[in-house]
């Protein structure tokens, strides 16, 4: 058995490794070269990459893909571009804007490693006779009593489990994320030993197709006349203002409200049917029951009626929560904090953990 439990000898092991043109992904890949196995890198062409593949620096897309291609060069495996725009733009794309214009707050990266990344691209692997498929994710991938187990990433700072939760065990069973125990100062550290041009490359920050953070102008470029002005109002239904959209809101929002004077007031409630906004004191954000639908089990056992204790993240950077979680059917469930919270929004996700140990996650409806 080797290194990624596989019955071959690693040269007769083959490896695809998705390569973003990241550190982290390049060096997943040398690592994994270094030790002996087949590899081969592939770069996602998501999204108006055009011919910047071969300008490298005319644009950051571009740049990326140069830079994965020159890491497997200087390795000496192969390096394959796929093009998946349509498939990105139809499964990431207009999922963003479409949830944002139904008042919800989306996460694309979710959607982009449920679609393209794992779904199309293991598919992909496996036309390519790969035996795993691999990723410079901060997650750890662990063989447990009856299957792979998905486990936070060995440094909490980086770990990335929260944006994997839709991962199916049949995915998992063919993943393996070789930086899962490490830290990002050894990675740079191994970079920099490989010899990686990519050793001090900065960590994108950026939503790949919003580059400027402004979420607002890519959904209207998307859905051009669907957004529209509205009122700003509080619990009681009281005029306090006017916005442009509520695309330009998140619920906890208190900046940029724009409605002066007062006591502080936070955005507690978007309403797409109504065009209005609703404001209130930040008492009224802390909720205690989480409805999800789509719901993702990664337990050993199916998740039924009865509750059991768990820990959640409703955000990647919040805390975790002690909870408890039990399925109302039909992929729906039903989280009851333990101590209530604010700032629960509707579009992101409720992720499920016992201890380190990943058991899935749904998305957050908004509150009956």
């Amino acid at each position: 058995m080797n290194s990624l439990g596989i019955n071959k000898d690693p040269k007769d092991t083959r490896v695809v490794v998705a390569m973003s043109g990241g550190v982290d992904s390049s060096v997943a890949a040398a690592l994994l070269d270094e030790a002996g196995y087949d590899v081969i890198g592939i770069t996602l062409q998501l999204f108006n990459y055009g011919d910047a593949i071969a300008r490298p620096g005319s644009c950051c897309a571009g740049q990326d893909i140069y830079d994965a291609k020159r890491v497997a060069d200087t390795r000496g495996f192969p390096h394959y571009v796929l093009n998946y725009e349509d498939l990105f733009r139809e499964d990431v794309m207009e999922d963003f804007a479409d949830t944002y214009l139904a008042g919800e707050t989306p996460i694309p990266c979710v959607r982009c490693n449920q679609t393209v990344k794992f779904r199309d691209l293991i598919s992909r692997a496996k036309e390519l006779e790969a035996d795993v498929l691999a990723t410079g994710h901060y997650v750890q991938n662990i063989p447990g009593i009856r299957k792979y187990e998905l486990h936070r990433g060995a440094n909490g700072l980086k770990d990335q489990s929260y944006f994997l939760f839709t991962t199916t065990q049949e995915q998992l069973d063919f993943l393996r994320f070789p930086l899962g125990g490490m830290t990002k100062d050894e990675t740079r550290q191994e970079a920099e030993r490989l010899g990686l041009s990519v050793a001090d490359k900065p960590d994108s920050q950026d939503i790949c197709f919003v580059p400027n953070g402004n979420y607002a102008e890519v959904v209207k470029k998307m859905r051009p006349g669907a957004i529209v002005p509205g009122e700003i109002v509080d619990q009681e239904g009281t005029i306090l203002g006017n916005h442009e959209g509520i695309i330009n809101y998140t619920i906890g929002q208190r900046r940029g409200l724009n409605i002066g004077g007062g006591d502080p007031l936070y955005v507690l409630r978007l309403e797409p049917h109504t065009k209005r906004v609703i404001v209130g004191p930040k008492e009224a954000l802390l909720q205690e029951t989480i409805l999800l639908n789509d719901i993702n089990w990664l337990g050993d056992e199916p998740l039924g009626s009865d509750a059991i204790d768990i820990s959640v993240k409703i955000r990647s950077m919040t805390p975790l929560l002690p909870a408890t979680i039990r399925s109302t059917g039909g992929g729906h469930g039903e989280v009851i904090l333990h101590t209530p919270y604010a700032g629960i929004a509707p579009g992101q996700a409720c992720v499920f953990y016992h201890d380190e140990r990943l058991l899935g996650g749904g998305w957050i409806l908004r509150p009956n």
